[in-house]
């Protein structure tokens, strides 16, 4: 049966497409008529609109999910093995994941063919420059005041200071409660914020990819096509080679053996495109199928299904190439690494948010100073890479179990 909360999801997604259909037609017509590039102008301003609202609800929303996401593990001083071992495991994959999806896209420059210069310099915060005075100003924007960053959009600092204060309400107890009581309702008000902004998304993608459309036709789709290649070999690669490898080398478990044990959870994953709805499905197959110890399963996954996010890290930092690439910004070797520090640290903290690609999406764009409005290019084929990169986030947890089981006595 399918759920209320699945039949809007649905719903949403069919408009979406409609959205991204209505402008393909819209941009080619303007292409042939100048009479229908006049009236451009006069839809651009709905994407105008959805990037303002994302900006909106992007810094508090992200620092409050840090937060509770923290506080969440529980006492930071007392964190068990487990913990230790499964947040490192966590950490490794997703920067396996980054740097895969930031090689793959580097290689192919799927957006290289299209030209929406920004016209003129590039936004200082992408200027060249030597990567020792990249690294110091990036500590210098990581640590710094929070409410400042808020204002500023500074978004190292802000999830520094998430991470941070997380920390440190998970050791006070009985004293920390109000605040963190306070943090778990703004995360709960701005979750459903995000939901209401996330239905303009039909018409933000209608103006943004309208504009896009109208200016450079077929080159437009043809950059996207080439992108979405590259996000499904990224996704292909880590899911199909990288998972595997981990889970035969240091879990003991052969691929095949893996593949057809988690097989119904990857299948629930890939049409509900959610990690937490999928988590009982998850726990079931480890479980009986692969013979992982209910303590480490029921421990693992969850944090998991939390934290662990290797498509959605990888998807974000081939999204932001792809974006500086059509935009014709060349981002330096520091620049990259702001990239995938901001894509690896960012999909940990916005895992339970809805539609936390595009939310995470945003931070890492305007990490780089790159422009959001790229953002309507990506949105039309966002569902169904989303499906491709929940089923790799659910291989990457039980792969986790299944490794953390064998060293677990």
């Amino acid at each position: 049966m399918t759920t209320p909360d699945r039949k809007k999801d649905l719903l949403l997604t069919a408009l979406i497409v409609l959205g991204m259909v209505l402008a393909l037609i819209f941009g080619f017509a303007a292409r042939q008529s100048e009479t229908v590039m006049g009236l451009v102008g006069w839809v651009s301003w709905m994407g105008v609109l959805f990037k303002q609202l994302l900006l909106v609800i992007i810094y508090p929303l992200v620092l409050a999910s840090m937060v509770v996401g923290i506080v969440n593990l529980g006492d930071i001083r007392k964190v068990g093995g487990l913990a230790v071992k499964g947040l490192a495991y966590f950490t490794l994959t997703t920067s396996i994941a980054v740097v895969v999806g930031l090689v793959l896209v580097n290689v192919v420059q799927p957006g290289a063919g299209v030209d929406l210069s920004l016209g003129g310099e590039a936004p200082a915060t992408l200027v060249e420059r030597g990567f020792g005075d990249f690294f110091l100003e990036m500590m210098k924007n990581t640590f710094k005041n929070p409410f400042a960053s808020l204002a500023n959009g500074d978004v190292l600092a802000i999830l520094a200071f998430g991470i941070g204060l997380g920390a440190v309400l998970s050791t006070l107890g009985d004293h920390g409660k109000p605040l963190v009581d306070v943090f778990r309702s703004l995360n709960l008000a701005m979750m459903r914020l995000t939901d209401w902004v996330m239905w303009l998304a039909p018409l933000g993608v209608f103006g943004l990819l309208t504009k896009v459309i109208a200016e450079q036709g077929f080159d437009a789709i043809s950059a996207l096509g080439w992108y979405v290649f590259v996000v499904l070999a990224g996704l292909g690669i880590h899911g199909f080679l990288v998972l595997p490898a981990l889970g035969w080398g240091l879990g003991g478990v052969t691929p095949w053996r893996f593949f057809g044990g988690v097989k119904n959870a990857l299948a629930v994953s890939f049409s509900t495109a959610s990690s937490a709805a999928t988590l009982p499905v998850t726990l079931d197959c480890v479980e009986n199928n692969l013979g992982v110890k209910p303590r480490v399963a029921g421990f693992v996954l969850p944090l998991g299904a939390t934290v662990n996010m290797d498509g959605t890290a990888l998807y974000e930092a081939v999204a932001a190439m792809f974006i500086a690439q059509v935009y014709g910004i060349h981002l330096s070797l520091g620049q990259q690494v702001l990239v995938f520090i901001t894509a690896t640290t960012a999909a940990v903290g916005a895992a339970g948010i809805p539609g936390a690609g595009l939310i995470t999406m945003t931070l890492v764009l305007t990490a780089v100073g790159l422009p959001i409005e790229g953002i309507g290019l990506i949105l039309a084929v966002d569902r169904m890479l989303d499906m491709v990169r929940t089923t790799v986030n659910v291989a990457g947890d039980a792969t986790g179990a299944v490794i953390l089981d064998r060293y677990t006595t």
